[in-house]
């Protein structure tokens, strides 16, 4: 995959996350702290950015063997660092992979996780060739449940301790996206 790829819808755009992206991951990593480690396995009270350094270090790699997708989500017009989304658990096998998104705390109800997901979901299937995209939400997690409907992803039930967080072991809600016929 060319690291310089970006789909956008003119509002949003996302791209592949870089190495010189550390200190904006990171600053809407820490604005977005309470939200984060909440449902985020990766985050913690200590996230730096030498965190995000170590992480965005191995991201090329992790994209060039197919094993997971990042990228950064950003506003088209200004440029400014709006969140992140990632195509990863990847089972090549049965042709599905896991997709997961998060949106700074200063820039959520403006639909932003909701058009990311769409261009991600769009490179899943057409460049990467996917048959089915998941969303994992801890039932608790109510506005990435709310992301997941408003794509028109498929609830398929609850996944008993599917999610673990911090020690903490959450039921999750599956929903299910795969290409239009």
């Amino acid at each position: 995959m060319d690291d310089k790829i970006e789909f956008t819808n003119g509002n949003i755009s996302i791209r592949p996350c870089q190495p010189e992206d550390a200190a904006i991951i990171c600053e809407g990593v820490q604005e977005s702290m309470q939200e984060m480690l909440k449902w985020a396995p990766w985050c913690h009270h200590d996230y730096s950015i030498s965190d995000c350094k170590l992480w965005l270090d191995s991201r090329h790699q992790m994209r060039s063997e197919g094993i997971e997708y990042d990228f950064i989500i950003f506003d088209a017009k200004d440029n400014s660092f709006l969140g992140g989304c990632a195509i990863d658990q990847i089972n090549r096998k049965h042709n599905f992979a896991n997709l997961g998104y998060w949106v700074r705390t200063s820039q959520e109800g403006k639909g932003i996780a909701t058009a990311a997901v769409k261009l991600i979901t769009r490179f899943g299937f057409e460049t990467l060739g996917f048959t089915r995209l998941e969303i994992v939400a801890a039932v608790q997690n109510k506005a990435s449940q709310r992301v997941a409907e408003k794509v028109g992803a498929v609830r398929e039930g609850i996944h008993r301790n599917r999610h673990v967080v911090h020690d903490k072991i959450y039921d999750s809600v599956m929903f299910s996206l795969i290409p239009q016929s």
